[in-house]
């Protein structure tokens, strides 16, 4: 994400027209930096979450912010700022595994500073849920990391995706259901190994 950030630092605001002030493009380009500085790390999770190869999330994020720098100028307000960033990113998800016919799910990294346990606990849930996620419909993933993992709320969610709000409701409730099925399931057969451990 450092290589993101030091492109923005040099990314070409678009040249004002003469009847807009320079000053302007200065504000754009320090807005543009501020958002960047609040919400890459959502936009990072998202598009991994998403079904971002791993080696793609970088270029993806960098596309969003390149795509926000140009469209800057149209942003009326109707919605926060996170929220318009979201439905950049979604848009350019979507195209990166349109593009790669590829659905795979990235892992976090744990932190370097926690125990050995954890780190591996950690590593253990995040494949488990990257798993499960991929078992999801793209459309019932995309409501759920939104609403569960960027705790973003169903207007919003509606307003990124285009969808209706019943229907970001319908599939964030299907996603939920699919999920605590398929944590049943896991449940279930992790039980099943170890009863027949025990039997042995």
């Amino acid at each position: 994400m450092e290589c993101v950030r030091l492109l923005l630092m040099f990314m070409v605001v678009p040249e004002p027209s003469a009847s807009a002030p320079r000053a302007l493009a200065a504000a754009d380009a320090r807005l543009l930096g501020e958002l960047y500085e609040a919400h890459a790390d959502a936009l990072f999770r998202a598009l991994a979450r998403w079904g971002v190869p791993d080696a793609s999330i970088d270029d993806a994020l960098q596309e969003t912010f390149l795509i926000a720098s140009r469209k800057l100028h149209e942003f009326e307000g109707r919605s926060t700022h996170l929220t318009w960033l979201f439905g950049i990113a979604l848009r350019v998800a979507r195209g990166v595994r349109r593009a790669r016919k590829h659905d795979a799910i990235s892992e976090d990294a744990p932190s370097a500073s926690e125990p050995i346990d954890t780190q591996v606990e950690a590593r253990r849930a995040a494949a488990l849920l990257d798993r499960l996620l991929e078992k999801l419909d793209p459309d019932q993933r995309e409501v759920f990391v939104l609403a569960e993992l960027e705790e973003l709320t169903a207007p919003e969610i509606a307003e990124i995706t285009g969808a209706k709000l019943n229907t970001v409701y319908s599939r964030l409730r299907l996603a939920r259901r699919a999920l605590n099925d398929a944590v049943a399931e896991v449940q279930s057969s992790d039980r099943g190994l170890v009863d027949l451990g025990g039997a042995a």
